[in-house]
């Protein structure tokens, strides 16, 4: 199963959550081999997944999905049969959206690279993801532009520099740098590259323009290669961070780290900026993904006054 992940180029962390689900259906199974299972036993765990543990639905279409790349990339079965579980519902929810004044007092009761992080994200559309895994090399202060490197579905784009963060990234990325000339002095300095780059340049993951933008305190154990190296920033970091900041701020809706993403693709509508612009910012597909921030545009009444106000 890791094997026939990592030859499509998943993400670790796809590879976990997959051979986990199969896990858990082959327990769930009482241990009974995959290959002696089908469509019957895929239903019934996908329907004990939606009644009796009421996953939410995009939980239960991972688990789905896990099992039928089991079913069809590792073992080569087709499942002839159709699938006829209970799926759980979809709910159809518009995104929480802060508004400037809300996003600048969150800021405000951030600091470090946290708030550096939420500035990028915020000023960029970016996923925290997306942001935490930049490299140095995908800044291009001259021209105040950001390279999103193979995000989801591995097709790159190019995003903007704010101009308010080309200073404060400047001397971020002086300190970076003196760090890692330290992990270099002590024998250390390598950085996971991407694809088969290490073998092709085999010098390159201790170079200065590999290294994260966003990186790790400390070095930890690469759970494919068992070198130890200095990975980026972990997402729990700045959403620790954020959780206290958006109670210093006193703002009483549930914001996350993606809450900023849906505040830059609203606000660009606000100031003016076609669906379509925002589309290739934010890297949908689809612009029916896109057109979701209308709706939030359009939240209160859809502009209507309320009689009460009269």
């Amino acid at each position: 199963m890791r094997d026939a992940i990592r030859v499509r180029h998943y993400s670790y962390r796809a590879e976990e959550a997959y051979v986990q689900w199969i896990r858990r259906f082959i327990l769930f199974h009482n241990k009974q081999h995959p290959k002696d299972m089908g469509a019957a036993e895929v239903e019934a765990f996908l329907t004990h997944l939606a009644v009796h543990e009421r996953v939410a639905a995009s939980t239960q279409n991972q688990a789905f999905s896990a099992l039928l790349f089991l079913y069809r990339e590792v073992l080569r079965l087709d499942m002839d049969e159709s699938i006829n579980a209970i799926r759980a519902k979809q709910p159809r929810q518009l995104p929480t959206v802060l508004t400037k004044a809300e996003v600048g007092a969150v800021i405000q009761h951030l600091w470090g690279v946290p708030q550096l992080v939420i500035q990028v994200l915020y000023g960029s559309g970016v996923r925290l993801n997306e942001g935490l895994t930049l490299r140095v090399k995908d800044i291009d202060f001259a021209q105040h532009q950001m390279i999103v490197q193979n995000p989801k579905g591995y097709e790159s784009r190019v995003i903007m520099l704010p101009t308010s963060l080309v200073e404060p990234l400047k001397l971020h990325l002086e300190r970076v740098r003196r760090a890692h000339q330290q992990d270099l002095d002590r024998g250390y300095g390598s950085v996971h590259l991407p694809f088969a780059l290490e073998r092709k340049y085999p010098h390159a993951d201790k170079e200065w323009i590999w290294q994260f933008v966003f990186p790790a305190i400390g070095m930890t154990r690469d759970p494919r290669t068992n070198l130890v190296r200095r990975y980026h920033l972990h997402e729990s970091g700045v959403q620790k961070a954020l959780k206290q900041a958006v109670r210093s701020a006193g703002i009483m809706k549930r914001v996350g780290c993606h809450t900023f993403r849906h505040c830059f693709a609203t606000h660009l509508p606000e100031a003016g900026y076609d669906i379509r612009t925002v589309q290739e910012l934010l890297g949908h597909k689809d612009v029916k993904t896109t057109m979701i921030y209308t709706h939030v545009l359009n939240r209160g009444g859809r502009g209507v006054r309320s009689p009460l106000d009269s």
